[in-house]
Formats: C-alpha cells, sequence, structure tokens
C-alpha cells in the first residue's frame, strides 16, 4: 500500500484531525495552540511542530508569489495583461511596498523560526529514541537551511538567527550572506548524515532530497567539483529515473514518477490545504497550487461566441506570457519540449460560423505558433496569433491576451470553470536538474566533454521520436549561455531561473538582451529584493536594519 502525505493546513484548538484513507498522511498544521510542555516533551506534541514546519514552503512553491520571486524579472518572462505586479516582472517602480514581498517575508522567517524552536528543544523529548531524534532534526535542519537560502538569495544580508524567538522582537540584525551559507551548509550535510535514505511518507526529507539540495548550494557558491559529486551520487544511486516523455512529468495523474526527488504535495482534498478561512485565519488567500491560473492567455476573449472558459483549458489570469527571445530558444523540429511545455492550440465548444466558414464543435479556432506566418497563408478559418502579430521587432509585446500559453501547471481535474485551487504538486526538485548541475560544474571546471554528455542525457529523453542525434551536442557547443538556455527548455515557469541567472552573473545581461520590457528599468542592485516596507517600518535599530542599497 503506497503511503503519501496529505497536507493539512488546519489550525486544530484541540486535537490534530485524523482522516479515514488507506494512506498514511502527513498532518501540517499550526501548532501554537498546544502548550509548550507537550510540544518539547512529548513525541506526539513534536511531531506536530515538524510536521508544520513543512507548510512554509507552501507558501512559496505554487503560489503567484513565488512565482513572482522564481521566475520574474528574468529573460524569459514578462507581463501578460493581467499583470497587477510589474514591479517584479518589469522592475518598474520596485519599492518594499509590493504587495508580495511581506507575504513571502514573514512565511520564510516563520519557518525558519519554528525550525529553531524545534532543534532547540527535540533533546527533551522524552517517549523518542535516539534515532527518531536525529531523523526529526535532520528534517528541522533542512528546512532551516532551505527557508534561508530563499531569504539570503531574495533579501541578500538581512536578520540571521538560530536561537528560537517568542513575543515581540523589535531589532533585527544585518548578517554577511557567507553566514547563512555556512549555517545552510552545516544544516544540510547534518540532513545527509541523518535523514532516512527512503520515507514512508511521501515530501518528507531523505537523504537524497538533502543531497540534491545540497548540490544546487555548491553549485550557487562557485564548489563545482562538491556540486558534481552529489549530483551524480543522487542520479546513480537512488532510484530515480527521467520520465519516457517530457510531456509526462504534466499528466496530472502521473504527479508522484520517478523523477520527482522532492515536491510540494497538494492533496486533491482542496479543504486539507492551505486557503484561508475561518479555521485558518493565517492561510493563503488564493490556496493550494494556484500555477495553472497564472501563465494562461485569455484564449475566452478570441472569439466567445465559439469558445468559453471551461475546465480543460483553465481559468486564465494571463498574468505572465514568454518573452520573444524565450520563444526563439526552442528549437521545434527535433526538440519535443515547446510541444510539452506550451500550448498553442484552442478548439471550439461551441459551433457557429466564422468568415463565412461553419465551425463545429472541436475545430481549431485559435491558433498561436511559435513562428511568423505571412498573412497570406494563414487559415480564414480560424484567429491566428504568430510571432509578428504578438510581438513587435524589439520583442516588446504588439499585445499581452493572446499568445502560446505554459501549459505545464494546467489541471482538468478542477470540478469547476472558477475554481482557482488546484491539487497538482509543485515539483521543487526532479532529477533533470541534477543533470544540469552536474554538467553546469563540469563546465565550470573545464571540462566540457563530461558537460556534453550529461547535458545530453536530457536532450535525448526531449527528442522527438527519431529525432535523437539531431539532439545531441559536442563538448565544443557548450557554453553558459547555452546551459541557460537548456535550462530555460527544461525548468521554464518551475520557480528557479531568477536565481539560476543571479548565481551564475547573468541576470542584468540576459535582461539587456531578451527582455526589453525589464531592461529599460533594471538596475545593479536589484541582485537582491527590497525589504518590505512593513519590516523596515517595525523595527526600532533603524541606524542599523536599514532598507537594502538602491531602495527607498
Amino acid at each position: 500500500m503506497k503511503k503519501t502525505i496529505y497536507s493539512s493546513l488546519l489550525m486544530v484548538v484541540i486535537c490534530a484531525v485524523t482522516f479515514s484513507s488507506c494512506k498514511k498522511t502527513l498532518e501540517e498544521y499550526n501548532p501554537s495552540n498546544f502548550t509548550a510542555a507537550t510540544l518539547y516533551t512529548k513525541s506526539a506534541g513534536f511531531e506536530t511542530l515538524v510536521n508544520a514546519a513543512y507548510t512554509y514552503s507552501r507558501f512559496w512553491y505554487g503560489k503567484e508569489e513565488g512565482y513572482l520571486a522564481g521566475e520574474m524579472g528574468t529573460d524569459i518572462w514578462t507581463s501578460g495583461a493581467g499583470d497587477p505586479y510589474p514591479q517584479f516582472t518589469q522592475y518598474f517602480n520596485f519599492q518594499g511596498n509590493a504587495d508580495p514581498l511581506p507575504l513571502l517575508w514573514n512565511n520564510m522567517y516563520a519557518g525558519v523560526n519554528l525550525c529553531n524552536t524545534g532543534i532547540a528543544g527535540i533533546a527533551a523529548v522524552e517517549d523518542y529514541t535516539p534515532q527518531q531524534k536525529l531523523t526529526r532534526e535532520a528534517e528541522l535542519r533542512f528546512l532551516r537551511a532551505f527557508y534561508y537560502w530563499h531569504i539570503v538569495e531574495t533579501w541578500g544580508d538581512v536578520n540571521f538567527t538560530t536561537v528560537p524567538t517568542s513575543g515581540a522582537v523589535t531589532e533585527a540584525n544585518r548578517t554577511p550572506v557567507a553566514t547563512f551559507y555556512n549555517q545552510i551548509f552545516e544544516d544540510l550535510k547534518f540532513a545527509v548524515a541523518n535523514a532516512p535514505v527512503t520515507a514512508t511518507e511521501y515530501g518528507r526529507i531523505t537523504v537524497p532530497i538533502a543531497k540534491a539540495f545540497l548540490a544546487r548550494m555548491y553549485l550557487t557558491r562557485g564548489m563545482n567539483a562538491e556540486a558534481f559529486t552529489l549530483a551524480d551520487d543522487v542520479i546513480k544511486n537512488y532510484g530515480y529515473a527521467l520520465q519516457p516523455r517530457f510531456v509526462d512529468l504534466w499528466n496530472m495523474g502521473n504527479q508522484k514518477n520517478k523523477e520527482v526527488i522532492w515536491a510540494i504535495d497538494y492533496s486533491t482534498n482542496l479543504a486539507n490545504n492551505d486557503l484561508t478561512s475561518s479555521t485558518f485565519p493565517n492561510g493563503h488567500p488564493r490556496g493550494s497550487n494556484n500555477g495553472h491560473l497564472m501563465f494562461l492567455g485569455v484564449y475566452d476573449q478570441v472569439n466567445s461566441a465559439l469558445l468559453a472558459r471551461d475546465i480543460n483549458n483553465g481559468r486564465p489570469f494571463n498574468r505572465y506570457m514568454p518573452t520573444l527571445s524565450y520563444m526563439k530558444m526552442f528549437d521545434q523540429t527535433n526538440d519535443s519540449r515547446f510541444k510539452g511545455s506550451f500550448q498553442t492550440v484552442w478548439y471550439a465548444n461551441k459551433a457557429g460560423t466564422y468568415n463565412g466558414n461553419a465551425i463545429k464543435v472541436g475545430d481549431t479556432i485559435c491558433y498561436t505558433p511559435n513562428a511568423t506566418i505571412p498573412v497570406a497563408q494563414q487559415s480564414k478559418k480560424y484567429i491566428t496569433y504568430d510571432l509578428a502579430n504578438v510581438y513587435g521587432p524589439t520583442g516588446v509585446p504588439n499585445q499581452r491576451k493572446f499568445m502560446a500559453s505554459l501549459s505545464k501547471f494546467k489541471d482538468s481535474t478542477r470540478t469547476s470553470v472558477a475554481e482557482a485551487q488546484s491539487s497538482r504538486d509543485a515539483f521543487v526538485i526532479r532529477l533533470a536538474e541534477m543533470y544540469l548541475i552536474a554538467a553546469e560544474a563540469k563546465f565550470n571546471t573545464g571540462d566540457l566533454t563530461t558537460a556534453a554528455t550529461y547535458l545530453n542525457v536530457i536532450r535525448t529523453r526531449a527528442a522527438f521520436n527519431g529525432r535523437t542525434a539531431q539532439m545531441q551536442i559536442v563538448p565544443a557547443q557548450v557554453t553558459l549561455d547555452f546551459i541557460l538556455d537548456e535550462r530555460a527548455r527544461e525548468l521554464g515557469g518551475e520557480q528557479l531561473r531568477w536565481f539560476d541567472l543571479k548565481r551564475t552573473g547573468q541576470l542584468a545581461a540576459r535582461i539587456a538582451a531578451n527582455n526589453p520590457d525589464a531592461a529599460v528599468n533594471f538596475k545593479p542592485y536589484h541582485l537582491i529584493r527590497p525589504i518590505p516596507q512593513t519590516q523596515i517600518d517595525a523595527v526600532t535599530n533603524k541606524s542599523v536594519f536599514k532598507q537594502n542599497p538602491g531602495y527607498n
């Protein structure tokens, strides 16, 4: 019987809700209503703390705020017509009052503090075995490192502590980035040494999860030999496997597959997720995974007489659209990843006529090719939005409603057209990233032959049938730009792009070359984000804890 984590964020005053199911569940909720004595000295109480420590990852992964922080303001995405946050997407008047900042800041630090509390108190738990203490501490240390990585990369040398706090804290410190990373490495090494190799509950931290994230951290800090060794170890020794086809990754019936190293496990019972409610007032205002909303063009405005909004095509918030440069990164003849990542055809779901042609349900009504088609060659039976229609000659969009739409996160299992919550898991680390880390680490040390070998594994999987040979590259083709393009083709939308460009020192250059919307506003100080103004206002030691340089 397969065991998995169903995540419940319900705040329960007296006790945890127990769900009747053939699958084992991890109940994640805020344990603040338990007494300290229960939490710190009894395993039943302490389990609630550990489980709750996982919940804060949900405020980043699969959430609009996390897509803004992890993908926007880069070379591959720009604003759709429904973008309310051009501060992130285009760096337009980006200041500490930007709405998404407090949610990210507050939850990453809340996660750190809960981990600090658990690490400080675990020795006092009376009914854990020594091994159980090591296992749970490994989880907490991994999660603390995970949250601190998001904090330090996003905001730089901000507040740092390993001591739990309670009540109002009115002073904050400024701690060097290196101190954060020293702690991140210490915590992750502890997790590698003490976490279990496998877990009975899907989503709990294991040795390969800790190694995979540590490989990412080593690459981030330029420790290339260590990054390669750990990435290669995860590739070869823990039973993970690339899915046979890239498109298979996004099948809602195939979420818990062998390519996924770690994912945020959203429940099919949406009530068990994290939507703000009377019982969970500190939840997320939209809840569950909402990536399916963010990248879709407003197909239901193309021709409402023939194409109405439906479950299969999704609820289009039209927040983001691909840049023209991103579109041009794909080889559509040999590489399946554009077709596996983007929707370019919409079919009529109502009968009628268009341009004097009878249209049946199921006929094409809108086409958004990744190509330019001469007007004379465009069909009169449906509407075409080709690249020339969508983008101007400099890459600035001509219109921001109708374009190729990222389909990775669509969810046709939603129960209604208006449903904003999705039960799709949010992939945090998958095996393909390990191949890309290994390749980049070898490139950084001048070993282009090995770098090409690892890239070719990814490219082989991505090849259309019969096109494998055309997808192979030789060592001379391996450059940093090629690696970044390959990461965009493979991982686009998966909340890593901003970190990738920052890590490689290419954020400014790639924006300047590929994103004209953002290029006009980007400044060097945008390599870190502004601290939420609410935090600046709240501290009493304002001479020490100031806004990040460049921001008001």
